[in-house]
């Protein structure tokens, strides 16, 4: 056979790595015997309650108390001989402290473990003793011919050959099947330990959303203040010194009727760049935080830009207490982005824009399994020629970016000849 091969050689390595002499079994033999230890506390408890009835299940109260010391044995178990790092269960307070050791009487985790030492943790020392036994009796039968010529004659046993033929190929299947027992033991103890000496997983899991929810909701607030310094910084700034520049053009035009026909023309073409630069200015302050909406809420900043639309827009919002600045901030976003992409793409006659605050059902539907809640829901509706596609443009993928920021939904209905309805969802608890 030319193990240079692919699926042979692969075969070959396999077969090696899971010999009874390789470090693979060594390793699975070595740490289910580094069970037994451990577990001697509960044995000897045992023994006591068994021995002595009068004292009933006392001594093995032994266990609860010597748990954290245990606990940091199988931890350490775990890590030196298999690389597997059971994560420590964070504590607020010491266990010295009655605030501490309450804490650890009602936690969750406190009784996990203690089932882990008192079921796990002798189970685990009985099979580490029997795999100990399979590498014993399988050497020893292995080796019986060379007993038979070790021994003295008078203390040998009187077999036959078959017997002993017997006895060796007995040997020899034990200590072929002593690396899988102790494998087997292993993986069990190294999934009774994940799930019951370290933290919770899904409460671990759920912590980890919470703070990751928290931190992202920290960075929108962070995000959206800046918006509001760059928008107040222009506005203050840079649109101020427009409009001087356009007001002294103005008057530069108005009050020097003498000069040259290209000075005139000159002055002329600067004042409309002034304003032109003025009314873009306008446009994206508008875009980045819009005063109104600060000040006077959705209704109002919604009002301009349907004014500003160049078609008929109609518009309803009903949302009483008003949301969170995020979201009436992504509202408007949603709202302005899309009557721009209409004005650009839809060769629309007239648009509608409904936003209104509900509670939306539990259960599936548009908005997902189980989001249930205080929503915001803006509905956008033209008549134009559909055919929207979030995977053609960047207007839309901005939008639905804009909304997933805030865990939002986002559903598009555009057929070919249209209408096309663009609804929105955002949680108002944000």
């Amino acid at each position: 056979m030319d193990f240079r091969g692919g699926a042979p050689r692969r075969t070959y390595t396999w077969i090696a790595a899971h010999t009874p002499w390789s470090a693979w079994a060594w390793r699975n033999t070595a740490f289910t015997a580094a069970a037994i230890p451990p577990a001697l506390p509960v044995f000897l408890g045992l023994a006591y309650a068994l021995t002595e009835p009068a004292l009933g299940p006392a001594p093995l109260l032994l266990v609860p108390a010597l748990c954290p010391l245990l606990t940091g044995l199988q931890r350490s178990r775990f890590r030196s001989l298999l690389d597997l790092d059971v994560p420590r269960v964070v504590r607020t307070g010491s266990w010295t402290s009655p605030r501490g050791l309450a804490e650890r009487v009602r936690s969750e985790a406190t009784w996990r473990q203690y089932g882990y030492h008192l079921l796990v943790s002798p189970l685990a020392a009985v099979a580490g003793a029997l795999v100990v036994l399979a590498w014993t009796f399988g050497v020893a039968a292995a080796c019986v011919y060379g007993w038979f010529w070790i021994l003295p004659s008078e203390t040998r046993t009187p077999l036959s050959s078959n017997d002993y033929d017997l006895v060796t190929a007995g040997g020899v299947l034990l200590l072929l099947a002593a690396p899988w027992l102790a494998a087997l033991c292993t993986r069990l103890d190294a999934f009774a330990a994940a799930a019951l000496l370290g933290p919770n997983r899904s409460r671990e899991l759920q912590r980890r959303v919470e703070d990751l929810a928290e931190s992202r909701a920290g960075v929108l607030d962070a995000a959206d203040l800046e918006r509001r310094r760059i928008e107040r910084d222009l506005h203050d700034g840079a649109q101020q010194r427009l409009v001087a520049l356009a007001m002294n053009l103005g008057i530069a035009r108005a009050t020097l009727p003498d000069l040259p026909p290209e000075a005139k023309a000159v002055i002329d073409e600067a004042h409309r760049e002034a304003k032109e630069a003025i009314e873009e200015l306008n446009s994206l302050v508008r875009g980045l935080h819009p005063a109104v909406l600060e000040d006077r809420g959705l209704d109002a900043a919604l009002s301009g830009i349907a004014a500003r639309a160049p078609f008929p827009v109609g518009l309803t919002v009903d949302i009483g207490q008003r949301p969170g600045a995020t979201v009436e901030a992504v509202a408007y976003f949603v709202v302005s982005e899309t009557l721009a992409n209409v004005a650009k793409h839809a060769r629309a006659q007239r648009c509608s824009v409904h936003v209104v605050r509900g509670r939306a059902p539990d259960g599936p539907g548009p908005q997902g399994p189980g989001r249930g809640g205080d929503l915001l829901r803006v509905t956008v509706t033209d008549d134009g020629v559909g055919g929207a596609d979030p995977a053609r443009g960047t207007g839309l993928v901005g939008l639905r970016k804009r909304v997933g920021s805030v865990d939002g939904t986002i559903m598009i209905d555009s057929p070919l000849g249209g209408p096309t309805v663009i609804t929105v969802e955002l949680p108002c608890g944000l």
